[in-house]
């Protein structure tokens, strides 16, 4: 906890947990008590047995007090046991933010212009494919219409991440886009203020995904899954909504950071020694949907600072941005080991009895892309250059040029 820089109360906690102990041997003797007397009155005479009634009825009365003490402290007692963060693994760099990520690897060229490039809002708004000025009337700030090639283009990049994730073994499947707050609690997502940044429904007591890894991992929640399955891979597609309460600020121009989108991700359930190898192999896919495309792009090493709630490991691949002149993160990989397993009370069977699932998860596509292909493949006529291996996707085009 204190290499992601999260405070806990160990001494609070070991204090309930006594309590709690001590309260439910209480619990139990209390209805050894109940039961010896139930067998009593059923030997008694009927003038003995109205005293063991009043007896029994006295016992009654101090077990439900005692009970309802145990529920109030066995709640509070989980409530901090929830925010307790899944460790990170022995290889993860120990930091406090993310200037302390590293860089893994860097592939592609960064392209060079002998014109000065444009943003990618810019861009999408002169070629108009890319509304938020419309958006922003009909929903507020934050959202976007993708209008003619701009929508083709999100759909054609959704179809490839898709095709390419179900060739590595991962099943498509589309998602509730609302889950019940046991299942948002589960995933790892309510904690240390990651409630501020989803949308809720009060009066339902449902929650918007912030990504279909919140309803896909509590598919398989109470399940003993057999190992002949396992890893068992899905992908999904999804929108995805966030308040993005805390960026004040920040990426408030263009489709960086906006409050619904559309996702690909795939998710994965595996055994226990199996999720370094499925957290690398999500990885290597998410690089070769990179590769594809042509986007130069690096791959950063998360620190234990930045890792959030869940990870116990997490690979960011961020994608160059020539008119910001930097890289930005557009897929993230994250091994949650056990931590999400335990909590959906997810295991698997073994010939020793039963392990608790391990869980991997990583972006296949997210809306980023598309700011990164239309500010890396501009041209100094104000036309966008569609990459090779979407054009099949957008009836042979080969340029997005103005609409008329």
């Amino acid at each position: 906890a204190k290499a992601k820089g999260v405070v806990i109360d160990t001494d609070r906690i070991l204090e309930l947990d006594r309590s709690a102990r001590t309260m439910l041997a209480e619990i139990e003797a209390t209805k050894a008590k109940k039961n010896a007397a139930s067998d009593a009155i059923a030997k008694a005479s009927p003038e003995e047995r109205k005293a063991l009634i009043e007896a029994m009825r006295v016992v009654d009365q101090a077990s439900s007090g005692i009970e309802a003490q145990y529920a109030a402290i066995e709640s509070a007692l989980n409530d901090l046991l929830l925010r307790i963060p899944n460790p990170a693994l022995d290889d993860v760099i120990v930091g406090t933010s993310d200037e302390d990520n590293t860089v893994l690897r860097t592939v592609g060229d960064i392209p060079e212009f002998d014109f000065e490039p444009q943003d990618h809002q810019t861009i999408g708004e002169n070629l108009g494919i890319i509304d938020m000025k419309r958006a922003a009337k009909v929903s507020g700030a934050r959202f976007v219409y993708y209008v003619g090639d701009g929508a083709m283009l999100e759909l054609a990049l959704v179809d490839l991440g898709l095709r390419i994730a179900m060739k590595h073994g991962f099943v498509p499947v589309t998602v509730p886009h609302l889950v019940n707050s046991k299942s948002m609690a589960a995933m790892g997502y309510l904690e240390h203020g990651g409630q501020d940044e989803i949308y809720y429904l009060q009066k339902d007591d449902l929650y918007l995904i912030g990504t279909s890894e919140q309803a896909i991992g509590p598919m398989h929640m109470n399940e003993l899954l057999d190992p002949s399955v396992l890893p068992l891979r899905y992908v999904g597609v999804s929108p995805c909504y966030r308040r993005e309460s805390g960026s004040a600020g920040k990426d408030t121009k263009g489709v960086i950071r906006v409050h619904q989108f559309t996702k690909v991700e795939m998710f994965g359930f595996c055994k226990a020694e199996d999720s370094v190898a499925e957290h690398e192999a999500i990885l290597a896919i998410e690089e070769e949907l990179l590769q594809a495309l042509g986007l130069p792009y690096h791959v950063l090493n998360i620190c234990t600072g930045d890792l959030g709630l869940p990870a116990a490991k997490k690979w960011d691949t961020e994608v160059w941005f020539p008119a910001q002149n930097r890289y930005r993160e557009v897929t993230s990989t994250s091994n949650c080991t056990d931590f999400q397993g335990r909590r959906l009370n997810t295991r698997y069977r073994t010939e020793e009895g039963t392990e608790v699932i391990h869980t991997v998860n990583g972006t296949a596509f997210s809306g980023r892309p598309i700011a990164a292909i239309l500010e890396n493949f501009q041209n100094a006529d104000g036309s966008v250059t569609i990459p090779e291996v979407l054009r099949s996707y957008m009836g042979g085009k080969t340029m997005i040029v103005k609409r008329t």
